[in-house]
């Protein structure tokens, strides 16, 4: 893609098993979210500003998050439904497929799970 130049630095090739990968558990208001997180980039004295969280998240059923979130992320959800709702009031229902999008500090945004929960693949 001509013009077109992401910028991941300091990271060699590498594959993630993520059934290998430790999880956390992070309640929300209601349910609780499993992370299971790996950063790449920002070695070998490298600003660890320039790191990249990479994270497969899974929402239990009923989840709603205890905090308002204004951090970026690129977020695909691989299965259930992901309802994201923004501080000013508009929401999205996201289902397995779909995919958002938004920067550092732009709109500030919060998710919940109905039934069924959801698993996600996070990059920011």
């Amino acid at each position: 893609m001509r013009g077109f130049r992401m910028q991941l630095t300091d990271i060699p090739f590498g594959v993630t098993d993520w059934a290998t990968v430790a999880a956390t558990h992070h309640p929300g208001t209601t349910g609780a979210a499993t992370w299971r997180t790996q950063f790449f980039g920002g070695q070998n004295g490298g600003p660890t500003e320039h790191r990249v969280r990479v994270r497969m998240v899974d929402y239990s059923p009923g989840y709603l998050a205890d905090h308002w979130c204004s951090k970026g992320h690129v977020l695909l959800v691989l299965e259930g439904e992901l309802l994201t709702e923004l501080e000013d009031g508009r929401t999205f229902t996201l289902r397995a497929g779909m995919s958002y999008q938004v920067a550092d500090a732009a709109e500030a945004h919060r998710s919940s799970t109905g039934a069924s929960g959801a698993r996600l693949f996070i990059v920011d």
